[in-house]
């Protein structure tokens, strides 16, 4: 069994745009059942939509343009990464985090790709298994678990092919602690996204202080109207879904004590 760490750059306007935010860096490094690096891929890709890098992501990364110009494009370059993740052996895919996966997953439709390399694949999300390690329940980043971790290391940060390495760190030390069987996944469509889950998440918490039995009527009507618009029956269905999955998780109500006739 080989794992493959991978991480993404994407370039786009995320709020300030309706075009989609597209792929444009892919970093990957494969370690064997030892796990030792033993190769690792690495390409700029040239987008379609956003051809000049906004300055957050230039200042983020610090790819230059000129680079990015002459960079080949997506279906290139994942054709590439494709031949060079499926050499006959089992791999399972690892990713901090499942946006990157997403968005490799949302660009191969775009151009009209197979999407079904992706969706047969056995994946890991590590950052849910750090959390899990370390039980804590707020995210973060790959520098911030390498800190916690006592680990070093010299690169930069927000280059795909530096953060995979990075990443790669962290599942070293904490290998022993996954439960890989366990937790694999397959490719999930998701229509919501971290913070909606999140405000769902602690809505219920929210119920639950206030003593009000978690209601999904309840949740709508005091925690997510005006917020999460709900227009779209699959985001409501996987909301409700969510929703109910983290009802599960408290802890049943206390009956409140019953007292005594007077004078018995």
């Amino acid at each position: 069994m080989d794992y493959i760490i991978l991480d993404i750059e994407f370039n786009g306007r995320k709020f300030a745009s309706d075009l989609p935010m597209e792929v444009i860096e892919i970093g990957a490094v494969r370690l064997n059942a030892d796990l030792q690096q033993t190769d690792i891929f690495s390409s700029l890709i040239k987008p379609v939509y956003f051809s000049k890098l906004n300055s957050f992501i230039k200042k983020k990364t610090g790819i230059p343009q000129e680079e990015i110009d002459i960079a080949p494009k997506f279906p290139r370059v994942i054709g590439e990464f494709m031949k060079w993740l499926d050499r006959g052996e089992p791999f399972m895919l690892f990713t901090w985090g499942g946006e990157d996966l997403k968005r490799i997953v949302y660009d191969t439709r775009m151009h009209k790709l197979d999407d079904a390399f992706w969706l047969s694949m056995d994946t890991f999300d590590l950052l849910k298994g750090y959390l899990r390690y370390k039980n804590i329940t707020n995210d973060v980043s790959v520098e911030a678990a390498l800190a916690d971790l006592n680990l070093v290391f010299e690169g930069n940060a927000h280059r795909a092919l530096d953060d995979a390495i990075m990443t790669a760190g962290v599942f070293r030390a904490i290998f022993d602690h996954l439960d890989l069987d366990a937790y694999k996944q397959k490719y999930k469509d998701l229509y919501t996204n971290a913070k909606e889950r999140r405000m769902v998440k602690n809505a219920v918490r929210a119920m639950r202080s206030q003593k009000a039995a978690p209601t999904w009527e309840l949740l709508v009507s005091k925690h997510l109207e005006g917020k999460i618009a709900l227009t779209d029956p699959r985001k409501e269905a996987e909301l409700k879904e969510y929703f109910e999955a983290e009802a599960a998780k408290l802890p049943p109500r206390q009956a409140p004590p019953q007292q005594s006739p007077a004078g018995s």
